[in-house]
């Protein structure tokens, strides 16, 4: 099955000038959502993780789902004050500006293995923040899986010396 058959675009989204790549068509297809999952489950075939996390809010379709499959504790990364419990932060830069991610303190522990799971590999900056979070926490980044690498904006640079993999490039 081709999961980039299910990827719709959609101009000038969330702003002029942007082509937004729209996962929804490939959530509402069961068929597509097991082939997703079945795909992300087969890239870690054979290694011991311990936890998932993933970043809100597209990197939640499937991180739980991967977490579930694979036996491990997923970890839900949020913007600043969504986490009831107390958390870690790490701020990341933008086009124009800052932004921050936090996790929860407890959730990782030192030498856990991670899978880092989000939706699209854009720029890279995300996950470059969360990688950050992980180590500061303890755990070792086994690799790094996205449905989407939007290749043309080399988010990779940001995040080399690590595994990266993509379901779909553009």
């Amino acid at each position: 099955m081709n999961l980039k058959e299910f990827i719709r675009d959609v101009q000038d989204f969330p702003k002029p000038g942007i082509g937004f790549k729209d996962i929804t068509p490939l959530l509402l297809n069961p068929q597509a959502l097991q082939e997703g999952l079945n795909q992300f489950v087969k890239l870690v075939e054979g290694k011991k993780l311990d936890k998932v996390v993933s970043m809100e809010s597209r990197g939640f379709f499937f991180g739980p789902l991967i977490a579930n499959a694979i036996g491990a504790g997923f970890v839900p990364v949020r913007k600043p004050n969504k986490l009831p419990y107390e958390t870690i932060q790490q701020e990341y830069a933008l086009e124009y500006g800052t932004d921050i991610l936090e996790m929860h303190v407890d959730a990782i522990q030192k030498g856990d293995k991670v899978l880092i799971h989000d939706d699209v590999l854009a720029t890279g900056g995300t996950a470059e923040a969360v990688v950050k979070m992980v180590e500061k926490a303890g755990g070792e980044v086994v690799q790094l899986d996205f449905l989407i690498d939007l290749t043309f904006l080399n988010g990779k640079e940001k995040l080399e010396g690590y595994t990266i993999n993509s379901l779909i490039k553009y």
